[in-house]
């Protein structure tokens, strides 16, 4: 159920603030816009500080998308064995992964691509559980060429918050929306604005909003904790997931300045049950419905959607009946005709949960779960061509490519294995 924001009830609100230090004052919402200015001698500094390492890689004939071959680019956590953003060719006749390059950069664990796929962007996720809450985490910004599946370093510029971890672009290209998680309290979770130039690279953030409260689950719920930004099928509303504070805060994207960049939504946000810790949200194919992980208590959620409203319908458990080890929900995603959503499990489950979706109502009945074969399942994709979906398990140093049954939606066993350190995320693009 979605709850409106009551003046005579004492509620958190989302702050505005600068990339300034952070204020003092709680509760309050601040909108200020700073200007960009970029030189071209600190863009050529950063460039120098980054190394881009590549592997020979053959040039993608022109045709590879209508032959069914796409790039597949993994972004991963660094420090153990592996280096950064890798690219593989991927073959969806046959499922094989070859790799082709790898750009050195640091914790790339949430990836984008621009419409034109000629750029992508990749979180740096920093500080980490021990690092110091002064340090901020960085998004950066790469060149792609996708027939040579080569990246380019472009610029890095500051997430203006802790641990960023999930990256959306605006529906009009035109701004990067960074989710920062922050481990610390201080200064808590947050989501900045980062407008992208034409080359490609981005400004400096033009507006940081941070977020209030707290949940009941000790160390996990301290404060608050953005884990997503998504916008509305219509581009109308943006959605940020707090897994701090168990809301979806909303928001209206009003870009010709009519009411700012970004302000609240009259009802500020839809709450989720208190403890369940939401994380990622996606819409279905007709955009009626809309789908949530609560990563806390391990469910999905399903919700009606009208013009910015959320109401909810469903919530299904993915745990097996009567499992009693730790779990964690992660990832959501829906087949590409919409007819299956796919739900990943970590803690002791790591697993896929496999639902049909009901066409007419939205509604979930599960149909399978399959073992990732690995430990902690944390982001996943499906192919263009909607024949195999591949998982990453993050503390495995492993990823699987699973064939799809496209009328059952359930995976077939014996998978294809890539070995690669602590894959995250993962983002198909066609030449």
């Amino acid at each position: 159920m979605f709850q409106a924001h009551d003046a005579a009830i004492a509620m958190p609100v989302p702050a505005y603030r600068h990339r300034a230090p952070r204020a003092k004052k709680r509760g309050l919402i601040h909108q200020i816009i700073k200007g960009i200015a970029i030189m071209a001698s600190v863009a050529t500094t950063l460039a120098a500080t980054q190394a881009l390492a590549q592997t020979s890689a053959g040039t993608a004939p022109a045709d590879a998308a209508a032959n069914g071959v796409y790039d597949l680019l993994v972004g991963t956590y660094t420090g153990g064995k592996s280096e950064g953003i890798y690219v593989y060719r991927f073959d969806s006749k046959t499922g094989d992964a070859q790799q082709v390059s790898v750009a050195k950069t640091v914790n790339p664990s949430y990836l984008v691509v621009s419409q034109d796929k000629r750029f992508v962007y990749a979180v740096n996720e920093l500080p980490g559980d021990n690092g110091p809450a002064s340090l901020r985490g960085d998004v950066s910004a790469f060149g792609f060429d996708a027939a040579s599946g080569q990246l380019t370093f472009l610029d890095k510029v500051s997430a203006q918050g802790n641990d960023p971890c999930y990256l959306k672009l605006s529906p009009d290209g035109r701004y990067l929306f960074v989710a920062n998680y922050s481990v610390a309290a201080d200064p808590g979770g947050s989501f900045a604005v980062l407008p992208v130039e034409q080359d490609g690279k981005l400004g400096a953030s033009v507006l940081t909003v941070h977020h209030e409260g707290s949940g009941p689950v000790k160390g996990r719920q301290d404060n608050a904790h953005v884990h997503s930004t998504v916008f509305s099928p219509d581009g109308h509303y943006l959605f940020t997931q707090d897994l701090g504070t168990d809301k979806l805060w909303t928001y209206r994207y009003t870009p010709d300045g009519s009411r700012g960049l970004v302000s609240p939504a009259e009802w500020r946000y839809t709450d989720v049950k208190a403890g369940s810790g939401p994380r990622h949200l996606v819409f279905g194919n007709d955009g009626r419905f809309a789908y949530l992980t609560s990563e806390l208590a391990a469910t999905v959620s399903v919700f009606g959607y009208h013009d910015g409203r959320m109401t909810l319908e469903q919530v299904e458990k993915l745990a097996e009946p009567g499992f009693k080890g730790a779990v964690g929900a992660a990832a959501l995603h829906l087949s590409p005709d919409g007819k299956f959503l796919y739900v990943s499990n970590r803690g002791d489950a790591n697993d896929i949960s496999i639902f049909a979706v009901d066409t007419h109502n939205g509604k979930l009945k599960r149909v399978g779960r399959q073992s990732s074969l690995g430990k902690s399942p944390r982001e996943f994709a499906i192919d263009p061509s909607g024949q195999w979906l591949v998982v990453g398990n993050q503390n495995s140093d492993t990823a699987y490519v699973f064939r799809r049954n496209q009328e059952t939606g359930l995976l077939e066993p014996n998978p294809k294995r890539i070995d690669i350190g602590s894959p995250v995320d993962f983002k198909f693009v066609a030449p």
